[in-house]
């Protein structure tokens, strides 16, 4: 069920994690895959240091030192196996038990960090997966001016093509298209440069403001 995207991407995510073993590269920097399911655990089961990971560009990094505690914790008490199946079988009672909360705040999430372990291995888009596109393309477009915010894109208006689809227009200003699949959409606006297969068009100079720009959560 398209509903249940998230849940698909965190047990597709987790099985990955078991054939690729602890310490297979990830898209997120010098992390390793047992960082990377360590930090989704403590996201998710840790009442202090998950709001620093949830809220960590609104905050200005000021939670990271109870971010890097929890994960010490997490790695210093617990197996990779282990980690990987608190990854699959998700929260404790608690907000992310809620499905409607889960779904919005889990599917980007967990698509983009299977996207981490998958790329960093050689893997290519999934071409397999319209349900995927759409779930993600209908969460973009509710998430694109936050974005822009964070970003503090200014002076340049956002036009995000899907193809097949209204594009979603953001801001104001000379127009930069970015076109590609939903997913690569998602990619390309949280960091993932490298790998989005993307076209960028429009201002010379405002292609450029686009391209330095920090996006992300």
């Amino acid at each position: 069920m398209a509903t249940d995207l998230d849940l698909r991407e965190r047990h597709e995510l987790a099985d990955l994690f078991d054939q690729v073993g602890p310490d297979a590269p990830t898209l997120c920097g010098d992390w390793t895959t047992l960082d990377l399911a360590t930090h989704l655990v403590v996201r998710e089961r840790d009442l202090l240091a998950g709001p620093g990971i949830l809220f960590e560009r609104a905050l200005g990094g000021r939670l990271a030192v109870l971010t890097d505690r929890a994960m010490d914790r997490v790695r210093s008490r617990r197996t990779f196996d282990e980690i990987v199946e608190q990854v699959r079988t998700g929260p404790p009672l608690g907000p992310f038990r809620i499905r409607p909360l889960a779904r919005t705040a889990n599917l980007i999430e967990f698509f983009v960090h299977h996207e981490d372990v998958r790329r960093a291995g050689g893997a290519t888009r999934r071409t397999d997966r319209p349900d995927l596109d759409r779930a993600l393309w209908a969460t973009l477009t509710r998430a694109a001016p936050l974005l822009v915010r964070i970003a503090a894109l200014r002076d340049v208006q956002l036009v995000l093509d899907p193809g097949g689809e209204r594009p979603r227009r953001v801001g104001r200003g000379p127009a930069v298209t970015i076109a590609g699949p939903p997913s690569e959409l998602v990619l390309e606006l949280y960091g993932r440069r490298t790998v989005a297969e993307v076209h960028l068009d429009g201002p010379a100079d405002a292609v450029a403001a686009v391209r330095s720009a920090d996006f992300g959560i």
